[in-house]
């Protein structure tokens, strides 16, 4: 047979009729129109499905962002920082719990530049108290808005505190305290002081009526140092100055006397008019300098009750009670009294250079009372002769132990107390003298007088500021070498170890 035919012959064979059975097939073949019906309903109902369950999806999302928005931050966010910026404390706690006025806290700044710290605090004081509500106030759109509180440019990211026709300005440099680094004259962002800054403006607009400092003049006394101005009125006390040639008197009003050691000597009326204040339940902080002229009224208001001052200059004989390799610099033992026990307890360090020595007189009234805050060791001595060039002692220094610090309290009869805070050398007040002990001096001083103005009705609290100095961790080179091996070989070898084992355990198997 030729391949021609047999190609015929298969081409044929090809076409054979399609079988019965084949032909019931084709009968039966679904018809196209009718398949794409159906899947196409088929994909309807299931993308109807899809889209309903994303649209459910969707709305539980939203619903669950609402109820983690509605959450108060305090619960919603955590403080990791390490001085807990953005906590407050208990005591903040207590006058936002004890707070039945409506307060108004503005923060000034543009929009999208507010100060993520001082936002996430005030935060947290809306959700404490139902009483407390905050508002951004952008100046570039409300350039009026803080003319209606204070004459003064208001720094961005400052706050303005309100309550009802009172209101009270922080400042955003008095939020972020700084410290100068005298060798290079460069600044440096140490604390943050919002807490206390905040506390202090809701007491001051809540407050009626605010205790008053009146600091005695026309005597040389020294000015009141700027950052401890800056404490006292942050601890709402009003500082008013007072000329006793004119006034006559101390004002009703007055809730402490200051005296800041005068360098020339109050006059009859004025030593009176001391002393009559005093002994109708007064209260005062005295501040005495070493000077060569005599002060005998300013002395016989001291006399007055039990202490005078010893003669010269004190100075250290132990090394562990002075600084700055300065014998005269004396760092004295701080005693828990009324008026110094949170900076006793504390263990707070205190600097006293060019002091006096505190002398305790016999014939003192029997109601008086004098406790030490402040004495030097059992080897001081008072260099009588400040000519001398010699700083070892000689004859005719006054030997110690001396007081530096005294609180003085005298029961009156109709339940009045007299209070007297008295420190021998007003550098105790210095900024940099403080900075040297880490603020203890700022402390003791602020506790001293918050001891003499404080009333059962005050709401006032004091918060110190939190440190914002970085903490770096130092790694010995032993340890350093130890997490080295663990890290690269021994805990990588344990999972090589154990990879194996199972490996072996399962081929056994």
């Amino acid at each position: 047979m030729k391949f021609s035919e047999k190609f015929k012959k298969n081409k044929g064979e090809a076409a054979v009729p399609e079988t019965a059975q084949d032909s019931g097939k084709k009968k039966h073949k679904p018809d196209p129109k009718k398949l794409v019906g159906t899947i196409s309903k088929k994909h309807i109902k299931n993308g109807s499905y899809s889209m309903a369950m994303a649209a459910v999806f969707i709305v539980i999302v939203v619903v669950i962002n609402m109820i983690v928005g509605a959450i108060p931050s305090k619960y919603s966010q955590l403080d990791v920082s390490s001085s807990k910026l953005y906590t407050i404390g208990d005591e903040t706690k207590k006058v936002l719990k004890a707070l039945d006025k409506d307060v108004t806290i503005y923060q000034i700044a543009a929009s999208g530049s507010e100060d993520d710290t001082i936002s996430n605090l005030l935060s947290r004081y809306k959700d404490e108290s139902k009483h407390i509500k905050v508002e951004v106030k952008d100046p570039v759109v409300n350039p009026k808005f803080t003319s209606e509180y204070t004459s003064d440019d208001v720094a961005a990211n400052s706050l303005i505190v309100v309550c009802g026709d009172r209101s009270k300005v922080v400042n955003y440099s008095s939020i972020y305290e700084s410290s100068i680094d005298y060798n290079t004259y460069q600044s440096t962002t140490t604390g943050f002081d919002g807490e206390g800054q905040i506390d202090s403006a809701i007491s001051y607009v809540t407050s009626e009526d605010l205790p008053v400092l009146y600091t005695l003049d026309g005597h040389g006394e020294k000015d009141l140092d700027s950052t401890l101005q800056e404490d006292i009125q942050k601890a709402n006390i009003d500082i008013k100055s007072l000329n006793l040639i004119t006034e006559e008197s101390v004002p009703d009003d007055a809730a402490c006397l200051l005296i800041n050691a005068p360098t020339s000597d109050i006059s009859e009326s004025e030593k009176d008019a001391i002393i009559d204040y005093l002994e109708n339940g007064g209260k005062a902080m005295i501040f005495s300098d070493y000077t060569q002229d005599d002060l005998p009224n300013f002395d016989a208001v001291l006399e007055n009750y039990g202490v005078k001052c010893a003669e010269g200059i004190v100075f250290e004989g132990d090394n562990q009670h002075y600084g700055m390799q300065m014998p005269y610099y004396l760092v004295p033992t701080v005693n828990s009294t009324d008026a110094s026990s949170e900076t006793a307890s504390a263990g707070s360090y205190v600097l006293a250079p060019y002091a006096q020595g505190i002398q305790k007189t016999d014939d003192v009234r029997d109601t008086v009372t004098i406790d030490s805050i402040l004495t030097t060791s059992d080897k001081a001595y008072s260099k009588t002769n400040m000519q001398s060039s010699n700083i070892e002692k000689e004859d005719g220094d006054v030997d110690g132990p001396f007081d530096l610090g005294v609180a003085i309290t005298e029961k009156l009869d109709d339940d009045k107390e007299t209070q007297i805070v008295y420190y021998s050398t007003a550098n105790l007040m210095e900024s940099q003298i403080n900075q040297m002990v880490s603020g203890g001096n700022e402390k003791l001083l602020l506790e001293s007088l918050n001891w003499m103005t404080s009333t059962d009705d005050s709401n006032s609290v004091s918060i110190p500021s939190k440190s914002l100095e970085s903490t770096s961790l130092t790694v010995t080179d032993y340890a350093a070498a130890f997490w080295k091996i663990c890290t690269i070989g021994l805990i990588p070898g344990v999972f090589l170890v154990a990879g194996f084992l199972i490996w072996l355990k399962r081929r056994k198997a």
